[in-house]
């Protein structure tokens, strides 16, 4: 089995106890927003796919009676680290793993080291894929026979992003999350992400773009015929939230032009920021840019291709 591509990932029979479920981070190829409803969210159109560029969650099931056991850490070769310093208990990771457990009626004990590379608060929905990967990983390590509609209902209870990172890949995701229309075939879309230092927290991008756009209207109609294209152009990518979150942290648009000076290409904001993305025509390209962005701009940056789990 390709290490690589797995999402589960085996130990040797020796070790039958203990899985890797690879945690993608995600991209909003095209992120439209409509005003907030009564309820003061904000539903949204959205193409959305995952990457290669991923966290690493080992699971390992403990015998009945034992405590579940949460570590978190940055990996060797995490791009852009910061403090790990939220109470455990509110991780997604952890949040899943618990939900599920409510969901069953009994303990699943297990023991959780999860090796982040997304960094924390970058609009590439780490938390979210966590505790997507939570679902999937517990659901196959205790044999529990959940479908996909299952734990994608659960998800719903996590986050709006974590019902589509369950199954990954590409797909269109409408309303607050819940409306998905996943793609059979992966869009061959190459990408380089860059990670300004730089924190553009949801919350305060959210409120920007209430008083930018009070009167925002979904585009659902340019979402779809972007993610219907044969072939994406390098300005072809949109996102409504672009201009809130510079406004909510003004150094990131110093960072942009940065990296279109160093990339010759356009360069856009993920999701609420900061994570910012070049598209390219390949992975050589994305390899030989993330470079040049790295020694021109100074900043981390690393080649991704669209991949499923």
């Amino acid at each position: 089995m390709n290490r690589t591509n797995s999402a589960l990932r085996f130990r040797p029979m020796s070790e039958p106890r203990e899985i890797i479920v690879r945690a993608p981070a995600k991209l909003n190829l095209a992120l439209s927003v409509g005003a907030p409803g009564a309820d003061r969210m904000h539903p949204i159109a959205s193409w959305m796919v995952t990457t290669d560029f991923a966290d690493d969650l080992h699971l390992r099931r403990l015998d009945e009676g034992r405590d579940s056991l949460y570590a978190i850490i940055w990996a060797p070769d995490a791009p852009r680290t910061s403090l790990i310093d939220w109470p455990i208990q509110t991780d997604l990771a952890v949040r899943a793993h618990l939900e599920l457990e409510r969901h069953v009626g009994r303990k699943l004990p297990l023991r959780m080291k999860l090796e982040k590379r997304i960094p924390v608060g970058g609009g590439l929905g780490g938390g979210s894929s966590n505790a997507a990967a939570m679902l999937r990983g517990v659901n196959e390590l205790f044999e529990l026979g959940l479908d996909a509609a299952t734990l994608a209902e659960i998800a719903r209870g996590l986050g709006s992003d974590v019902p589509f990172l369950v199954r990954g890949g590409s797909a269109i995701v409408e309303g607050l999350g819940e409306r998905l229309e996943h793609h059979e075939q992966l869009p061959d879309v190459h990408a380089v992400l860059v990670f300004p230092a730089i924190a553009c927290p949801t919350g305060p991008v959210y409120g920007k773009f209430d008083t930018l756009r009070p009167d925002a209207a979904l585009q659902t109609h340019r979402v779809r015929a972007l993610a219907a294209m044969d072939s994406l152009t390098h300005d072809a990518p949109f996102n409504d939230l672009a201009a809130a979150a510079i406004a909510a942290a003004p150094a990131l648009e110093d960072e942009i032009a940065e990296v279109q000076e160093a990339a010759a290409r356009t360069v856009h904001v993920s999701g609420s920021g900061s994570t910012l993305f070049v598209l390219c025509a390949g992975r050589l390209e994305a390899d030989l840019i993330a470079e040049l962005v790295h020694s021109r701009a100074g900043l981390p940056a690393v080649a991704v291709t669209v991949r499923g789990h």
